[in-house]
């Protein structure tokens, strides 16, 4: 069959006019009625009939659509590809993240990355549910920046910096002139808590299940700068990730150093073995390693 009388036949069954498709194609109308007539006949029974002045399909027409545009999308897809593979500096790369990096890592990232190579676009996905990978398991994203290490052997993750966790506090508070702090202390605290899909108050629970308690919530927020507003004004304390606890959001937020050397999480930038990577979103992780994980760059084609 030929692409060009499907591509047609999908433009009049959504509701394109034979006269609007006439102009736009620059082909006359008969033209078009004949490149219909020959894929009716090759299919073996009529896509579509007249309505008044439009073309309405019939069932057959609307279950043939259905796979017509599932093959053409997926040509389109492969010529996607193949115009990237000639030219790499095109395209577009899909980039999931943590609302927690919105604030520091990502933006400088993609600013870089945009000065680099300024006909790539970056489409970029925040992501509420932090415990469930963006990338993998047969999804459109392909880079992940996230604190999340990857659970199977389908996904890679390169660690690109290490972020400490500190004790946040209100300028009230009995701690607001220490340097550091044993978590244990904050056994009798109230904290404030980020939502129960966030990988951060996973890694709040672990730090104070290691120091021996429970911690107590006062307040749940979905964001962080909420959480550093809550402290501020005294409603809780809470373990916030350095840099993006630096944020100058809140006047008399204090943070307090842990003295647990665990008390860290590590931001990664996690790509699926699956498929194959694009040379666009190649461009990316390559820049994001050099850049910020200050290693070499990595081979995105080994497992």
């Amino acid at each position: 069959m030929d692409m060009r009388d499907l591509r047609w036949f999908q433009q009049v069954a959504d509701g394109v006019t034979l006269t609007e498709l006439s102009d736009l194609e620059g082909v006359s109308q008969s033209g078009i009625s004949r490149a219909l007539a020959r894929l009716e006949d090759e299919v073996g029974t009529p896509l579509l009939r007249r309505s008044g002045r439009t073309l309405r399909m019939t069932r057959a027409g609307l279950d043939f659509k259905r796979h017509v545009d599932a093959a053409v999308h997926e040509l389109d897809d492969g010529l996607a590809v193949v115009h990237q593979l000639l030219d790499p500096e095109s395209g577009t790369v899909s980039l999931a993240f943590q609302p927690s990096l919105g604030t520091w890592l990502v933006p400088g990232l993609v600013n870089g990355f945009h000065r680099a190579h300024p006909r790539v676009g970056v489409e970029l996905r925040s992501k509420r549910d932090e415990l469930t990978p963006a990338v993998g398991g047969g999804t459109d994203v392909e880079l992940e920046l996230t604190t999340l290490p990857p659970q199977d052997g389908t996904t890679r993750w390169r660690v690109l910096v290490r972020e400490p966790l500190m004790v946040a506090v209100g300028p009230e508070h009995r701690w607001a002139r220490r340097e550091s702090v044993d978590l244990a202390e904050a056994a009798q605290e109230d904290f404030v808590a980020n939502h129960p899909r966030s990988h951060l108050w996973e890694e709040t629970l672990r730090l104070c299940h290691q120091a021996g308690f429970e911690p107590r919530v006062a307040l749940v927020c979905d964001d962080l700068p909420t959480i550093r507003a809550f402290v501020a004004a005294g409603l809780g304390v809470a373990l916030l990730p350095v840099p993006d606890a630096w944020v100058p959001t809140h006047e008399g937020l204090h943070l307090i150093a842990l003295e647990d050397r665990r008390a860290f999480r590590e931001v990664g930038i996690a790509w699926s073995t699956e498929q194959q990577m694009l040379p666009s979103a190649r461009l990316f992780l390559e820049h994001a390693v050099r850049e910020v994980g200050g290693g070499p760059e990595p081979d995105p084609g080994r497992p």
